[in-house]
């Protein structure tokens, strides 16, 4: 599966700084150190409906990551999955007459023309489940082999109890766990098994509903939480720098998926860092595709807003917040766009060197977004205002704000 085209990050003078970032996993601050080659996993879209401003404020956290990381003079190896094949895309392909391979190949093509509207830095790996399935078939076939897995009535379960470290990410209790499994996907109530909180590795298949050649397993598909644990053990390998996605992906996703790994190789952690995006609400309720209080890039782009607009707005929450859309947040940032404009249209002006060591001290401590917007702000204010006569500070401020919030003056 492809992924979107790239947009050019420029080169700024200098160099950027480590890149200081909360880690869901200790409760704290860490600053990374990756060496050379970064390496970052975050969590696609299951693509029955793409992109909503949820999904988009996850990306651009992640993509402000690559930009930090880019600056730093680092390379970025960074991969990313598509569940195009899970429960809720067949449930709504089925609810609306829909063949779910083309549902699915729809809303993947609508969700890379919005990351590509957004600016958003793609991924070097871009893999699907389907795709991912013979090298997903094997690990279970080791997990059941080892122990770690068993079956039931032609399923095939993790066995929690077999990862030493399982509850490490999201710390949270047993009670809790159990309740958010139901919530999101699990089935904590089905009897026979091990654990209530076992989570599926490979579905027999079921009557029309799709399935492949899993070996010794039989025909089915996999669970949701090996997918990407295979995906990321091929291209990245255990020990990676950062397992990212939405603060809803803490349990059961990266829970099951780094006991899943841990179990297959005995090593640990699986993720240096395991860092998550607040969530989104809309009239008082987080967006989310179930309850359908969605707000679309793509109806956003449709009506003619500009994706720089939308990204500022996104900028101007702290990725870990969670914030409520509304039209007064897409208007402060319409304004934001068009007087940053205006400043860096002017001729000359204010020098920007020390706005550019600004933006980075901000990105850099835990990427404080809305602290860079503020530095820029009161730099515009100063140019718009000033009689100063610096021709390079235009061009250099234009680049910064390219580079590392990625939005195009």
């Amino acid at each position: 599966m492809h992924a979107w085209p790239a947009s050019e990050v420029p080169a700024l003078p200098g160099k950027g700084r480590d890149l200081q970032i909360h880690d869901t996993a200790t409760q704290g601050t860490i600053t990374l150190d990756p060496g050379p080659v970064a390496r970052i996993y975050v969590c696609g879209i299951t693509p029955y409906d793409a992109t909503h401003i949820g999904h988009a404020a996850t990306y651009n956290a992640f993509d402000l990551v690559q930009r930090v990381w880019l600056d730093n003079k680092r390379q970025v190896h960074y991969v990313q999955n598509v569940t195009d094949v899970d429960d809720p895309l067949l449930e709504r392909a089925l609810r609306d007459g829909q063949d779910w391979t083309e549902l699915a190949e729809r809303e993947t093509a609508l969700f890379r023309e919005d990351m590509t509207a957004l600016r958003m830095l793609p991924p070097q790996h871009y893999i699907g489940a389907v795709e991912a399935i013979p090298g997903i078939v094997p690990l279970v076939e080791r997990l059941r082999d080892a122990g770690a897995a068993y079956e039931l009535e032609g399923d095939v379960y993790f066995s929690v109890e077999s990862d030493p470290h399982f509850g490490g990410v999201s710390n949270l209790d047993a009670a809790a766990m159990r309740l958010l499994s139901a919530e999101r996907g699990g089935d904590p109530d089905r009897a026979g098994k091990k654990n209530p909180l076992d989570p599926m590795l490979w579905m027999a298949a079921r009557p029309g509903e799709p399935s492949w050649d899993g070996g010794s397993l039989g025909r089915g598909r996999p669970g949701w939480h090996i997918e990407c644990v295979a995906i990321a053990l091929d291209h990245l390998g255990m020990g990676f720098d950062i397992q990212g996605g939405g603060s809803d992906l803490a349990f059961p996703h990266h829970e099951m998926g780094a006991s899943h790994a841990q179990a297959l190789t005995g090593e640990f952690p699986m993720a240096k860092a395991y860092v998550h995006a607040g969530m989104v609400a809309l009239h008082g309720e987080k967006m989310s595709k179930s309850k359908g209080n969605l707000v679309f890039v793509s109806a956003l782009r449709r009506a003619g807003v500009d994706p720089a607009a939308i990204r500022l707005a996104l900028l101007s929450h702290h990725y870990r917040a969670n914030w409520e859309w509304t039209d007064a947040v897409l208007a402060e940032a319409v304004t934001r766009l068009e007087r940053w404009r205006a400043a860096v249209s002017r001729p000359d002006g204010v020098p920007a060197d020390a706005l550019v060591e600004e933006v980075r001290e901000a990105l850099s401590r835990d990427l404080d977004a809305p602290a860079a917007l503020a530095a820029v702000d009161r730099w515009v204010e100063l140019q718009l205002a000033s009689d100063e006569t610096d021709e390079s500070a235009p061009g250099l401020v234009s680049r910064t704000v390219d580079a590392l919030l990625g939005v195009a003056l």
